[in-house]
C-alpha cells in the first residue's frame, strides 16, 4: 500500500456488539457454510507463502511477483473460479521511462528568443512525453476543475491547443478554513492530476511552478533523473503503463527565471495568487506576446506483469451482467541491494498486501462453498504495480475487462491484520453511502468496530482508481503502524484471527450485494 494522506482521527465509531463473532444471522445456514470456509489457518498458510524471502518482496516486475500470480491463479481455479477470455491474468504493459539527450525550453516574448538551461532553469517530470510542442501560453491559475469545490481555474479561458503554465499545490494551502480540506491536501494537488485536467481541456504542453506565496524555493527539481543526477539509485527510475506513452504531453518543472519573463516578476505572481485564495474565482488569462518552445525525450523499455483475475457468473438472466469487484494489490516493494550479508534486506510485506491477497483468496474460497451462486457476477481481481503509483488497477480502467457501466461496486482491501483485534477503517463514505449502510448491517453478524472517514480524501489505494471513474468504492483497511513499509512487516506480526474477520465482512458485504435485488 502507498498513502499519501495522513489518517484523520475517527468520526465515527460503530459499536463492538457483543456476540460471539461466530453466530451469524440474516442468510440462514448456507450463508455460515460461505463464512466457516474464510478461517485464521487458510489466511495464514496463504500469507506465511506470499510473505516469505523465497518471494523477495514481490517487486513489480520481477520473477517473484510472477510467481505470487501463478499462485494466486491456481487458488482461484481450485475454488472454482473461472478465467476472463480464457486466462487468469490480464496483462499490464509497463514502461521504464529514462530521461533522452534532447531538451529544451525556449520562449519568445515581444520577437526575443530566450532559452533555459535544464536542470537550473527547468526540469522535466517523470510524466512527460517524448515530444515537442510549439504554442502560445496561458496562465490556468492552480490548473484545478473541481465542480465539487465550485471551483474552476479554466472558466472562461481556451487552452485548447495551448500551452498552460500552473501553480503547485491548492488555494489556501495553509487556511485551515480552505475548501479544498482545509490545510489536508486534495488529489488536486498533485502535478499528476493538474496534467490530467490540462489535457482534458486540450492543453498540449504544460509548465508547472512552485507557488510563490507559500514556499521560498522555486527551484525546478521536477524528476531526479539519472542522467540529471549523481546519486539517484538505478531503481528510482520511474515507471508508467506503456499505453499511455502516446497520450502523454511534454510537462516541464520551471524556476524563477521562467516566472520573471513571464509575469515580470516574483512578486507579480505572488500578487495573483493572493488574489486566487481569496476570491476563489479563476484569474486564468493568455500571457500576451508569449510563445513556448518545449521538448522533452524519454527512452522507454517496455516490461510486462500482471494482474490475476478470475470470476464466478451470476445466475440471474438479467442481473449476470452487472459486476461487483472484490480487489486487492498482490505486489510489494521488493528487498534492499548491495547490503552486508548478516542485514535483513526483503520487505515481505505480510500486512502490506500478503493479509489482503490472502483475505481475497479465503473470500473466494467462502464463495465457492455457497451451495447457492450469486445472481451477480463477481470478478476477483488482484493488482500488480500498487506500491509503484497504482499501475494495475489504472490499467484495468482503462482497458477493463468488463463495462464499467456495469460494474456496480468495487471492495478493495489493502493492509487488514494489524492494529487491535476488531477495529476497521471504512474509508470511502461520503463517494458510497449505500455500500455504507450494507456493510453497518452485515457487521452486526460479523462484530468489528467500525471507524469510518468522512472525508472527501479517499487514500491511496486501488479503490481510487475506480472511484475516479465514478465506481462505487469502499476501503477495507486496520490502519498503519511502525512496520509500514520495514523489513519488519513479517508473517509473525499478522493477527490471522482479525484478518479472517475483516474477510467475512467483506465477504458478506459482497454477498449481499451480488443478491440485491436494486
Amino acid at each position: 500500500m502507498k498513502f499519501k494522506f495522513t489518517f484523520a482521527l475517527p468520526v465515527l465509531v460503530v459499536a463492538l456488539l457483543l456476540f460471539d463473532s461466530c453466530t451469524y444471522f440474516g442468510f440462514g445456514s448456507n450463508q455460515l457454510v460461505g463464512e466457516k470456509a474464510i478461517t485464521p489457518e487458510l489466511i495464514k498458510k496463504h500469507v506465511y507463502y506470499l510473505a516469505s524471502d523465497a518471494l523477495k518482496g514481490r517487486n513489480t516486475p520481477s520473477a517473484e511477483l510472477d510467481t505470487a500470480a501463478h499462485y494466486i491463479a491456481d487458488e482461484f481455479k481450485a475454488c472454482g473460479l473461472q478465467p476472463v477470455n480464457d486466462s487468469y491474468f490480464q496483462k499490464v504493459n509497463l514502461a521504464i521511462v529514462n530521461l533522452g539527450p534532447d531538451n529544451h525550453l525556449k520562449i519568445t516574448r515581444n520577437g526575443e528568443e530566450k532559452s533555459f538551461r535544464i536542470k537550473e532553469e527547468f526540469t522535466p517530470f517523470e510524466i512527460t512525453a517524448n515530444k515537442e510542442v510549439n504554442a502560445q501560453i496561458v496562465f490556468a491559475g492552480y490548473g484545478i476543475t473541481a465542480p465539487e469545490y465550485n471551483y474552476d481555474d479554466y472558466t472562461n479561458i481556451d487552452v485548447n491547443g495551448k500551452i498552460v503554465f500552473v501553480l503547485r499545490h491548492e488555494p489556501g494551502e495553509e487556511d485551515s478554513g480552505s475548501i479544498f480540506n482545509g490545510i489536508k491536501p486534495t488529489d488536486y494537488s498533485n502535478v499528476k492530476e493538474k496534467v490530467r485536467i490540462a489535457k482534458e481541456h486540450g492543453a498540449i504542453g504544460v509548465l508547472v511552478a512552485t507557488d510563490p506565496l507559500n514556499h521560498t524555493s522555486l527551484t525546478p527539481r521536477g524528476f531526479p533523473w539519472l542522467s540529471l543526477s549523481k546519486n539517484i539509485p538505478e531503481d528510482a527510475i520511474p515507471m508508467n503503463l506503456s499505453f499511455d506513452e502516446d497520450l502523454k504531453i511534454p510537462v516541464v518543472h520551471v524556476g524563477e527565471e521562467v516566472i520573471n519573463l513571464l509575469f515580470g516578476s516574483v512578486e507579480k505572481l505572488k500578487e495573483i495568487q493572493v488574489e486566487l485564495d481569496s476570491m476563489l474565482n479563476s484569474k486564468s488569462f493568455e500571457i500576451p506576446d508569449a510563445v513556448v518552445s518545449v521538448k522533452t525525450s524519454t527512452k522507454v523499455k517496455e516490461m510486462p506483469t500482471q494482474n490475476v483475475v478470475g470470476i464466478i457468473v451470476g445466475t440471474d438472466p438479467v442481473l449476470k451482467d452487472e459486476i461487483i469487484i472484490i480487489g486487492a494489490h498482490y505486489d510489494h516493494v521488493g528487498y534492499k541491494k548491495n547490503q552486508p550479508d548478516t542485514t535483513d534486506i526483503i520487505f515481505n510485506g505480510a500486512d502490506d498486501n500478503a493479509s489482503v491477497t490472502s483475505g481475497v483468496l479465503a473470500i473466494a474460497a467462502g464463495f465457492a462453498a455457497m451451495k447457492q451462486k450469486p445472481k451477480r457476477t463477481v470478478l476477483f481481481l488482484t493488482f500488480a504495480g500498487e506500491e509503484k503509483g497504482l499501475l494495475g488497477s489504472t490499467a484495468y480502467i482503462e482497458k477493463p475487462l468488463f463495462p464499467l457501466n456495469k460494474t456496480v461496486a468495487m471492495l478493495n482491501l489493502d493492509m487488514i491484520g494489524r492494529n487491535g483485534e476488531d477495529t476497521l477503517y471504512i474509508i470511502g463514505q461520503p463517494q458510497s453511502p449505500d455500500l455504507v449502510n450494507i456493510i453497518v448491517e452485515e457487521n452486526k453478524y460479523v462484530g468489528m468496530a467500525l471507524i469510518f472517514n468522512q472525508e472527501k480524501n479517499i487514500g491511496g489505494s486501488d479503490h481510487v482508481s475506480f472511484s475516479k471513474k465514478k465506481i462505487h468504492s469502499i476501503f477495507y483497511h486496520t490502519g498503519i503502524h511502525a512496520d509500514y513499509h520495514r523489513v519488519t512487516d513479517n508473517p509473525e506480526f499478522i493477527n490471522f484471527k482479525k484478518a479472517a474477520k475483516v474477510a467475512r465482512l467483506a465477504f458478506r458485504t459482497a454477498w449481499n450485494i451480488a443478491n440485491h435485488k436494486k
